[in-house]
Order: structure tokens, then C-alpha cells, then sequence
């Protein structure tokens, strides 16, 4: 603020030492007359600065002409021109600003100090200059209860958005979706392809007295992205960019080949199989690695003009693929401006970001435009004008997927790369870098146009239409993979010997028009009332075609209308959904002391039969702001803020997995496409029997209550908010009762189950200065559980969901350890009677598993059900409990600096299949990493004894080793520096002689480093995803790893 003239008092005090440059003194206080010790006094644009003293006075030689700035944590900051005055007595008053910060809400904004909801604010600032992609990204571990993680078969591909989820699981199965809505401007939107650089504010609405304005879209809380706009004054320019560089984490380390086929061998003997690797490809492999042996393989016996694919190099396919270093680079620019009663905003944003394959690596590059409008025709009639356009365009290998990384899970060290001629002989290398592209190009176009109408003070109606189109192309084709025999001739991989193209267009086009007013009048004595209505509708229409056929007439035109091939496979999808609601809210305060807020939603939905596609879902919330009361006065220096707050709620949930759940439908399949049945030596179309589908099928419900306190102390430096939230998800879909297999179809799905999920948020912050240094540390933390309550399992079988389940159980059996000596195991099965550990497998013996008798049987077996587990137990959960971030900042002189630490203090996790075991499932699933090599061996082995080894002996059958069990449980916890970011800012009175208003410099690095008690082959971000992810698999780990991120660049601002 521009501080009008301090007072004057008492002779000069202020002493010419040049032409240009006097001393000034002065004293800091409060309102309340007490001084303010280190409060920092700075000349505006330069570097000279002090602090006061303990007596709150300063001294400080500044420039003729020059204006202070007096700041200190909790006040207001006081800028004075120095002129001709006499000694300075400055009154800093209290920064009331934490109180009277506007947070954006459903339909409106409402001030902080009078929410009654749980709504957290992101700062803007702090999704700046990370070394990210996406939003979502810079978001991770900067809202408690807020959840992230890599999902799917994509891992950590460039392609790949976070999943989110609010305060845990809120649905289970695949029967709806627990995802909050995201609302960009007021109309839903995809915010990995949003501008960073355009936010303005994010709030994110967790409760049901939050969320509840937004009805059946919003079961599962509201992400409020709002964007800049323009500002009335002189035009201002700002150019930000970010240039990075990438490198894989957490990759796994193949053992030598040696080592490695030992190791087989070993692996092989346990299971009384021939020798993995000869005698012959064992000294090739040693005079490899000598340098004796200069080929990288031989020709093969059973074929002379094929090469060898086992080899005798020595690789680290892990190093090969990934251990390439990918640059990429963001661009932002954006121009604001206007009058008081015109305002323009105008960005545009380029990221072209590569991907870690060595090999034709993926890339993806980003456009993004924005265009805002904001007018005032008359005093009573504003007008508001929105437009985005977001390009994506993604290309890849045609080879790259999943399958890809589960291969690499397998590959032997010996297999070489090139054949002794120079030629490609393996075939995943082969694959990445002649198989063709895979391109697919995303357009939204985001158009919202407002009107606000105002026709007596107080009272606002505004009218909004927003209309969004995504156009999705996907092009695809495959080209002949090419392999060389001993001789040079070429032939081609089977399987992989027809080119083809494949291509589908996609189209969304979502409608959604708004209706609503709003009234604020306040009455004398305190009493404020704010009431608001409206209606809202959604209209969503996807469409999509497909086709691709094979046999390309050349590689050079690979297009549909180019291929010569009988085969032509076509696809279409057509899609609609619709929703409507009305909703009100009314807002209540005394004096900002006593808030009460009531939401009402009566929302319809085309997924439902007509007898139940509307319902309505109330809200209630309340708020004391003890520190406005009047007994609190004696106190206000100490306590700013203390206020409690409450909160009750319904929301539907309407997203199921069908669109149309209540409508049977047959699945047809045209003869030219997949038939399998002949009639009259004829390709017959057929179709299945109809899938049976419940009349009753209806809403989900949450109720949701929330109990927090926000507290604020010494100036709120010191800032506390505590949330206690229950909800629980009645009437949840889940599948109806089992039946006969010969009815033909799948049952039906139900509203028959219940979850309920229950935890804390908590956000704490300090902020302070000591002399010219600006500190701060924040501290979220946050816990969540959810059980189910209710589901159709009477028989309490284990491989289902169950009443009274904690979501994310581990079962599994209790090891007593590795046999030491065949004695010992001997022992062991003796105690077993009745079958020993036959169940889980044969040939048992020293360096084995000796499993634990729990129900006393005398055999070791797996139970079914809850009442007879068997040897089976709950050995832990793979839920992640106890997230939690930590920010640490810091400013001097121009320079600053950030520490962000993100991580998860609880959470089991089963790590199965080769990469965790090594030897699994026969010598073609197996691997041999260096953490391997920690496996029990005997007194006198070769390798030397190693008794107390962590893995069991290498052995092709040693999944009877790897069941789920105690000691192979692993822990998930985590904590990462997920970001440093160092930043200087130039003095503004140099950077304004060359036109520059505010110049900064950064460096940012993000997963410098992780601590971790997770074998080092596996990254606890990228747990459950890669292959096998689409089909449940949650284990296996075979992913596109995740990266560290080195990154430089600027920020200028005219």
C-alpha cells in the first residue's frame, strides 16, 4: 500500500553526508503502541536495507528521492516517499488479509473468514517454474486429503495424467468413478493441458457443504481452477520459459552376464533341469567380458544362417532403453491490460517435452491459448467473454506399450544388441525402431460467454453458456520388422510381417448453460443474509469411427486408402448423456461471528429409469468465529483467528461405468469382423444374449460429516486448520448375487453395498523474518481409511469384497524363515501330519520357506472364506496412511529458495514375479538383478555361505517360495525431495533502465532423492502400474519409470 505521510516529530533527524544521500531514523510500532523488533526497512528497487532494533528503531543512508518500504510478517506493508521529512514514527497495522482473502466457491466466492466448509487454497505461485508437464503434477502434496498416483499400463509415460482422488476411495469396483469434478472458469475441463502460468487461484471443495452446489457431478469433491484475467492499467507483458532435462530413477541393475548365468544354472539345478548356459557359452561368455571373444554371438546349431539370440555380450538392457538423457522446453507469453471499464487478457503456452527411450523416444508437444474479455457496458450490465484452445499432439514407436516393458523384465544380459555384422538382432530393440508411429492428436476448444446483470445493489443475475469440443485423431501403422541372417539376407519377424494403418477420429461436444442469482443485503446490527438459486444442465454427445486395413502398397503413404489387404476392420461408438439441477443457497452471519449455510440440490440424470432419475440432496453447515467475540479482546495480539466449524451432507453419485445401466444391450458382431460360426458354409452375424440389467438400479449416496477448527496466532505467523471428516457411500453399485453359469450372461448390477471412509487433514504453517530474511515452513499431513459395511457376500469368501473389509488388505501367510539345513526342513514338515506344505509346492529343502500352521491342521493351505482362512492371515494393507508434505521457503537480498518433501510414512505393499524374486516361473520369466544375489547359501557353496540371505535359493520353480507372506512384505513408505528451487530477482533499479519491471532467474530440480525402504529396483510412485495393470495386476512393477528433472530458465515482466 501507498502509506500517506508518517508524522512528524521533533528536530530532523536527518543528517546530508553527500549531494544525493541522507540518513534517515525512525521507529516501527503496532497499533496497540508496542514496538516491532526486526521489522525490515528497504529502499523500494535496491539492495540497502536494515531492521529495527529492539527498541524498534532504524537508521539507515538512502538515495534523495527514495521510497521505504517497512514490512513485517503479519502487518501490512507501509511505503513512504522520502521528501524533506523529519524523523519517521510508523504504525504498522495487523494484515487482516488472511481474513479477508476471497476464496472462489461453487457458483460465487465467499470470504475466508466466513467459510463454513472444508475448502483448501492453492497458491499459485507454487505451481511456478516446477519442472513438470502438468498441473496435476505440480499439485502432488500441496492440499491435505488430496491423493495422487501413476495409474494404469502407462506408469510414468509423458502421455500419462495423475489419477486424483479426495480424501481416499469413495466407490469400489468398476461400477462408478470416485474422481472429483474439475471445473475450469466455471465448466468442466482437463487441466493437464491448462497453462500453469494462467492460474490465478485453485480451490478444492472436499465436503458435502462444499461441494454439494455442483450436485451428481461432484460426489467426490470439486477442483475450482480460475484463471487470470486482465487488469485495468498500462499494458503488461510477461515471457516465462523453462528449459529441463531428464533422466530415469530407480532402474534396476542386471547382474554381469557371468554372474547372470550362474545364477540360471543354479536356478536350473534346483529344479532338476539341464544347465540353463552350456560349458561353450559360458567361456564365450568369460572371453566376452576378457576381451578374448570379440563376437557377440554365434551361429546357431539347429539353424547355421541365424544368429544365436541367447549371445554371450554383456548388457544392461535397462541402461540400453532408458538411460538416455531427454531435453524438453516450456514457453509461456502472455499480454493484460485495459481501463477501468475494459479489461483484456491474452496468453499463449508451447511445451515440447521428450520422452527416456534411447530408441525413438516418445514426444509430446503442447499448444495453449487464451483469450479473456471483461466489459462493463453500464453500471448494471457486465459482460464476460472466455476462449481456450488446447492442442496436444503425442507420438510414440507403434512397438512402445506395456508389452514392451514387461520384455525388458526378461531380457538375459548375454543377448546382444547388433550381430556380429552390425545388424539389429534384438527383436525389442528392432521393434522401437522400425515398427512405424503411433500419433494421436487432441483439440479442446473451450467457449464461455457470461452475462451479469445488476438491477439494484445487492441483488446479481447472471447468465452462462459454456460449450466445449474435443477432436481426437489417432493414426497408427505398423510396418514389417526386419531381421538379418548369418549371410546378410534379410527376412521379417513372424507376427510382425504385415503392415497395416489404423486410424479413428473421435468427437465430444458438452453443452452447459447456467442460471442463477444471488442477493446480499446486510441488515443493522450485524445480521448479513446472502441467498442464491439457479438452475444448471449438462448435454455431453461422443462420437467415434475407426477402420484399418492391411497391406500397405508403400511404406512412404502410410494411409488406409493405400493398403491392398481383403481385411478391413471398422469400429463406431455413439454416446449421450444428460443431467439437470436445481440448486439454493443461503448464507447467514452476525457480525462474522456466528455463519450458518444451507445448500439444496434436486438433480436429474439420463443414466437412470425415469422413475429414478431425480433426487435431492441437502447440505447444512455452521461456524463460530471465537475470536470475534468480545471476550477474546485481551487476547487479540496472541490469537487472530479461532474459529469452529461443521458440516452434514448428501450428494449423489451418477457416474457408472455404463451410460446406460438400466438399458439391456447385445453385443453384435458383424461376420466379416470375428465370426466363429458357419452355417451353410456361411459367415452368419451373431449377437450374444442380452445382459441382464436391475429396473432398481439408482443413485449412489454420500453422507458426509466434517468437524475443523482454523486457528491463528502472533499476526497469524503461526496458522492451524484441523479436519475430522466421515463419510460414508450407502446404496453403493455393486454385482447382484451369483448365478447358474448356464444362464449365459453376467449378473446384474445393484444398489446392495456400503463404504465407509473416515480421517484428518491437517495444515500447519509458520511464517517469520529474522532481520532481512523471509522464512517459512508448512507442514500437511493427512489420514485416511474406508471399510465397507455392506456387500452381497454371505459366504465371507476371501476373493471378493466383503462386510467389514478394510479396503487394501494384504492376506497372506506367516513365514517362520528360510530352512538353514535339509535337517531343519525335515523337522519342520514333520510337524505337518497331513500333507506338510505339498499345497504350495515339492522338492522341499535348505534355503526354502518354512510356512506357519496357523489353524493347527498339520498342513500348510489357503483357506476360502473368513470363517476358514486356513493358514491364511491379514498380513497388512496396501492402502498409503499418513501423506504427508513439507515446504520450506526462504527470501533475502532478492534471492529465494524452496525445499518441497512429499512423501507416505505408512503403507504395505506385495512385490511379486521376477523383478522382486528373480528366478520365477522357468528361465523364460526370470531375471537376475544385483539385489539377487542375497540368496541363502550353504556352508561350503562356492560363492561362500550366506545363512542368513534374504531371498530363498535361486530356483525355475520357486513360485512355492514366493507366496504372499510376512517376510516378503515390503514397505512403501516413502519420503522424496520432490522439488529445490532456487530463484534470484535483479534489483528493479537496474532492470527499469532497459524498460524490464521484474527479472528472475531460477534453477528447480524435482526426485532428487528418495528414502525408501523399497528394494532399489522399485519406484513407491509407479507401484501398480505398467503391464498387466489393465487387467487387475497391481504387482509386477514393469513400467515406464519415473525421472529426475534438472531445469533452468527465466521469468521477465514489462
Amino acid at each position: 500500500m501507498e502509506a500517506s505521510n508518517p508524522t512528524i516529530k521533533g528536530n530532523t533527524g536527518i543528517t546530508v553526508t553527500q549531494q544525493n544521500e541522507r540518513t534517515i531514523k525512525g521507529v516501527v510500532k503496532d497499533a496497540s503502541g508496542e514496538t516491532v523488533i526486526g521489522a525490515n526497512v528497504s529502499v523500494i528497487g535496491t539492495t540497502i536495507g536494515t531492521v529495527t532494533d529492539v527498541e524498534g528503531n532504524f537508521s539507515l543512508k538512502v538515495p534523495a528521492g527514495a521510497t521505504l518500504k517497512i514490512s513485517f510478517i503479519g502487518y501490512k506493508d507501509y511505503n513512504v516517499k522520502i521528501t524533506d521529512q523529519q524523523s519517521l514514527d510508523i504504525i504498522l497495522q495487523d494484515d487482516s488479509q488472511a481474513l479477508d482473502e476471497v476464496v472462489v466457491v461453487g457458483f460465487g466466492t465467499q470470504k475466508k473468514v466466513n467459510l463454513t466448509g472444508s475448502v483448501a487454497v492453492v497458491d499459485s505461485k507454487k505451481l511456478q517454474s516446477r519442472p513438470v508437464a502438468t498441473v496435476t503434477e505440480a499439485m502432488q502434496g500441496l492440499v491435505p486429503g488430496m491423493n495422487f498416483s501413476y495409474g494404469g499400463t502407462g506408469g510414468a509415460e509423458i502421455n500419462q495424467n495423475m489419477k486424483i482422488n479426495i480424501r481416499g476411495t469413495g466407490t469400489i469396483g468398476t461400477g462408478s468413478n470416485a474422481s472429483p469434478l474439475v471445473l475450469i472458469d466455471g465448466m468442466e475441463g482437463d487441466m493437464n493441458v491448462l497453462n500453469p502460468n494462467d492460474i490465478e487461484t485453485i480451490s478444492i471443495l472436499k465436503d458435502a457443504a462444499a461441494s454439494s452446489i455442483y450436485g451428481s457431478r461432484a460426489p467426490f469433491g470439486v477442483i475450482l481452477i480460475t484463471t487470470k484475467k486482465g487488469k485495468a492499467g498500462k499494458v503488461s507483458v510477461n515471457y516465462n520459459n523453462n528449459f529441463r532435462w531428464t533422466h530415469a530413477i530407480n532402474m534396476p541393475h542386471v547382474a554381469d552376464s557371468y554372474t547372470f548365468a550362474q545364477y540360471f544354472n543354479r536356478a536350473a539345478a534346483a529344479d532338476g533341469q539341464n544347465p540353463a548356459f552350456d560349458d561353450d557359452t559360458m567361456q564365450r561368455i568369460i572371453g566376452y567380458q576378457n576381451g578374448s571373444f570379440t563376437d557377440t554371438t554365434i551361429p546357431d546349431d539347429a539353424d547355421p544362417n541365424s544368429w544365436h539370440w541367447v549371445g554371450n555380450s554383456n548388457n544392461d538392457w535397462y541402461d540400453i532403453l532408458f538411460g538416455n538423457t531427454a531435453f524438453s522446453q516450456e514457453h509461456s507469453l502472455s499480454v493484460n491490460g485495459g481501463s477501468e471499464k475494459f479489461q483484456y487478457y491474452v496468453s499463449g503456452n508451447f511445451m515440447d517435452e521428450n520422452g527416456l527411450m534411447s530408441y525413438r523416444p516418445d514426444n509430446m508437444k503442447r499448444y495453449t491459448t487464451t483469450a479473456k474479455i471483461n466489459a462493463e457496458l453500464f453500471p448494471w450490465l457486465h459482460v464476460n467473454y472466455n476462449t481456450k484452445f488446447m492442442r496436444k499432439d503425442y507420438t510414440k514407436t507403434s512397438y512402445l506399450g506395456n508389452q514392451v516393458y514387461h520384455e525388458l523384465t526378461k531380457r538375459w544380459p548375454t543377448e546382444p544388441v547388433l550381430d556380429p555384422n552390425g545388424y539389429i538382432l534384438n527383436d525389442q530393440i528392432s521393434g522401437l525402431i522400425y515398427s512405424g508411429d503411433d500419433n494421436t492428436q487432441t483439440d479442446w476448444l473451450y467457449q464461455q460467454f457470461q452475462v451479469v446483470l445488476e438491477p439494484i445493489k445487492g441483488w446479481k443475475i447472471f447468465g452462462e453458456i459454456n460449450y466445449k469440443t474435443i477432436n481426437q485423431f489417432w493414426h497408427k501403422h505398423s510396418y514389417k520388422l526386419p531381421k538379418w541372417h548369418v549371410d546378410g539376407s534379410v527376412f521379417y519377424k513372424g507376427g510382425f510381417d504385415v503392415t497395416s494403418a489404423e486410424e479413428s477420429a473421435e468427437r465430444t461436444n458438452f453443452f452447459n448453460p447456467n442460471l442463477y442469482s444471488e442477493y446480499m443485503k446486510s441488515f443493522e446490527g450485524g445480521h448479513t443474509v446472502k441467498v442464491m438459486v439457479g438452475f444448471q444442465a449438462e448435454q455431453n454427445k461422443y462420437r467415434k469411427l475407426g477402420a484399418k486395413k492391411n497391406d500397405l502398397i508403400t511404406d512412404n503413404v502410410p494411409n488406409i486408402s493405400q493398403a491392398t489387404g481383403q481385411e478391413k476392420i471398422t469400429d463406431s461408438k455413439l454416446q449421450h448423456w444428460a443431467t439437470a439441477g436445481f440448486f439454493g443457497r443461503v448464507n447467514y452471519d452476525y457480525k462474522e461471528r456466528y455463519l450458518l449455510e444451507v445448500n439444496l440440490r434436486y438433480d436429474g440424470t439420463s443414466r437412470f429409469a425415469e422413475d429414478k432419475r431425480w433426487n435431492l440432496f441437502p447440505s447444512f453447515s455452521a461456524g463460530w468465529n471465537v475470536a470475534r467475540e468480545g471476550f477474546m479482546e485481551p487476547y487479540e495480539h496472541i490469537i487472530n483467528t479461532l474459529k469452529f466449524r461443521g458440516s452434514w451432507g448428501e450428494l449423489g453419485n451418477q457416474n457408472t461405468e455404463s451410460l446406460y445401466p438400466y438399458i439391456q444391450t447385445m453385443k453384435f458382431v458383424a461376420a466379416d469382423k470375428d465370426g466363429k460360426w458357419l452355417i451353410n458354409n456361411q459367415l452368419p452375424n451373431t449377437s450374444n444374449a442380452p445382459d441382464l440389467v436391475s429396473a432398481l438400479l439408482g443413485w449412489e449416496t454420500m453422507r458426509s460429516w466434517n468437524i475443523g477448527v482454523d486457528m491463528g496466532f502472533l499476526q497469524n505467523r503461526l496458522t492451524m486448520s484441523f479436519d475430522w471428516f466421515n463419510r460414508k457411500t450407502v446404496n453403493m453399485v455393486g454385482p447382484a448375487p451369483e448365478l447358474p453359469v448356464i444362464l449365459g450372461t453376467k449378473v446384474p448390477k445393484t444398489n446392495n453395498a456400503d463404504l465407509l471412509s473416515r480421517g484428518f487433514e491437517l495444515d500447519l504453517s509458520w511464517r517469520d523474518q529474522i532481520g532481512q530474511v523471509q522464512y517459512g515452513a508448512h507442514l500437511l499431513l493427512s489420514d485416511d481409511r474406508q471399510k465397507i459395511m455392506k456387500y452381497p457376500n454371505e459366504t465371507g469368501t476371501l476373493n471378493t469384497w466383503r462386510a467389514g473389509e478394510y479396503i487394501g488388505e494384504i492376506w497372506g501367510f506367516e513365514t517362520i524363515g528360510i530352512a538353514k539345513t535339509d535337517q531343519e526342513m525335515n523337522d519342520h514338515l514333520a510337524t505337518l501330519p497331513n500333507g506338510g506344505q505339498n499345497e504350495q509346492g515339492s522338492k522341499w529343502a535348505a534355503g526354502d520357506i518354512m510356512y506357519k500352521d496357523l489353524d493347527g491342521d498339520g498342513v500348510i493351505h489357503a483357506g476360502e472364506t473368513i470363517t476358514a482362512p486356513g493358514d491364511l492371515k491379514i498380513i497388512g494393507n496396501n492402502t498409503p496412511r499418513f501423506k504427508f508434505g513439507i515446504d520450506l521457503d526462504a527470501a533475502w537480498k532478492g534471492f529465494d529458495i524452496r525445499v518441497f518433501l512429499q512423501g507416505v510414512a505408512k503403507r504395505d505393499y506385495w512385490l511379486d514375479g521376477n523383478m522382486m524374486f528373480g528366478a520365477s516361473g522357468g528361465k523364460w520369466g526370470s531375471t537376475v538383478f544385483t539385489e539377487h544375489m542375497d540368496f541363502f547359501r550353504t556352508e561350503g557353496d562356492e560363492w561362500g555361505a550366506n545363512l542368513d540371505g534374504y531371498f530363498p535359493r535361486p530356483n525355475f520353480a520357486g513360485e512355492k517360495n514366493q507366496k504372499k507372506q510376512t517376510r516378503y512384505l515390503q514397505s512403501a513408505a516413502y519420503c522424496r525431495l520432490k522439488n529445490l528451487q532456487i530463484g534470484y530477482t535483479i534489483p528493479s533499479n537496474l532492470t527499469r533502465k532497459i524498460g524490464v519491471q521484474n527479472l528472475r532467474l531460477f534453477f528447480s530440480a524435482d526426485n532428487l532423492f528418495t528414502i525408501t525402504p523399497l528394494p532399489s529396483s522399485f519406484d513407491p510412485e509407479t507401484l501398480g502400474t505398467g503391464y498387466g495393470a489393465d487387467n487387475g495386476a497391481t504387482t509386477t512393477a514393469k513400467t515406464y519409470p519415473l525421472s529426475r528433472t534438472i531445469s533452468t530458465g527465466f521469468s521477465v515482466n514489462f
